[in-house]
Order: C-alpha cells, then structure tokens, then sequence
C-alpha cells in the first residue's frame, strides 16, 4: 500500500463568481498556502482554525480582482509570504516589495509537500498552475469542462490553445484539475476526462480554437458545463 500523501487540499467556494479558493495543508509542519484568497476570508480562516492550519503562504494563479481581493485581509491575521509568477507579476503592475517571484518549473516547499509552479500563459500573460502531487490546482487556465476567457486585457487565445495542448500531453491522465471556478456539472475531474470532453481541448488547428474561444463558445454554450463530444464543438 502507498504511503499517504503529506497534504490535504481543502476547497471553499467564495463571492458572487462561483470561486474556489483552495487552502493546501501540509500535515507534517502544520502550515498552509493558501491560494487565490478572495471575498469571505473569514471563512478562509476559520477554515484554517478548524483544522489547526497555520497560513505561512499565499499563491496566486492570476493577478485579477476575484482572485486577489482577500490578499490584504489575510496577510493582516497571518505572517505569509506571497508568491506569483514574474510575468504575472510585470502584467499586474503592482509595486510591492513582498511577493516571492517564480519561473514555470521552480518548486515551493510546504513542509513536506512540494509544489510544482507551470507557467501557463493564456488567460493572462503569467497565469500559472500549482502541481502537487497527483493534483492540478488550475485556476482560470483550465476549468472543468472549459477553459478561461482570452478576451480580456492580456489574454492570448494563441498561447491559450499552445498551453492546454502541452497540459494534454505533459501531466498525466489521472491527474485531478481543480479550477478557479465552480461553472460545471461537478467541481474537479481529471485530465482525461477534459481530453475527451473539454471541447477547448480538441482543436489541433490554433484558428479554429481561436475562433471558438473569441467568438463561439460564450454565444452557443451555457453553464454549468458539461462534456462535448469531438466534432460536436462548432460547425465548420
């Protein structure tokens, strides 16, 4: 039998946009990262109360307001340390000296949990995934079923189409994603599952996706999400 794994992922969803903000417990130590932290952080910390969690962490996928607007609050109960990808740090703009600046392929040590930092630019030019263990943590990158909007300031349906084609071929099939949005039939599933019925995930030519991802998708589909067939995705 393996060994148990050393963290726990703990899921809240948050505010009027349906957000998961995800709390990762690393047992061994104690501590938490927090991730995305936005709208009812109390609930965020009695979450953390609740199961002896100490907050040393805050990890951000994207520097949008529903997915930052806690940061302030929680850094004002716990001494954490913030971390985001250097792109996404440039595109935000913002001037603080805090935040722990990454490259895609760096590694945050959580105790005994690892943390892989991807670089999955798309929604945003520094989006980013956080690997641990045998889960995805997506944020607007990949959602269940969906994937994010490119139509807002710094997305690229380009480099959106490239990065779900590598996640596709680089994380493997049991992978469980875990998006930043809870706008499907059920809030995780895996990456085979999204290979075979995520219909952003099945354009091999980068015109057709953009033209389904800027023009198609929001006018013909509707939350909460369910699966599309290949070759059911939009009509030639």
């Amino acid at each position: 039998m393996p060994d148990a794994a050393p963290f726990s992922i703990h899921a809240l969803e948050l505010g009027p946009m349906e957000n998961f903000i995800y709390l990762v417990h690393d047992h061994k130590s104690g501590r938490a990262a927090v991730v995305d932290p936005a709208w009812e952080v109390p609930e965020v910390l009695a979450l953390a109360g609740q199961h002896g969690m100490r907050i040393t962490d805050i990890l951000l996928t994207h520097s949008h307001h529903d997915h930052i607007n806690g940061i302030n609050e929680v850094l004002a109960h716990n001494d954490a340390q913030l971390h985001l990808l250097k792109a996404e740090a440039q595109f935000w703009g913002q001037n603080m000296d805090l935040p722990t600046l990454h490259h895609g392929g760096d590694e945050i040590r959580l105790g005994d949990t690892a943390i892989k930092v991807l670089h999955t630019p798309g929604h945003t030019p520094g989006s980013a995934c956080y690997h641990v263990g045998n889960d995805l943590i997506a944020g607007d990158t990949l959602f269940v079923f969906g994937c994010g909007r490119c139509d807002l300031r710094g997305g690229d349906p380009e480099q959106m189409h490239a990065t779900l084609k590598n996640m596709a071929e680089q994380l493997p099939s049991q992978t469980c994603i875990r998006p930043g949005h809870n706008y499907a039939a059920k809030p995780s599933s895996t990456m085979e599952e999204q290979v075979e019925g995520n219909p952003f995930m099945h354009f091999d030519d980068v015109e057709r996706f953009t033209r389904y991802r800027m023009h198609y998708h929001d006018r013909h589909r509707d939350s909460p999400y369910g699966p599309v067939s290949k070759g059911e995705e939009m009509p030639d």
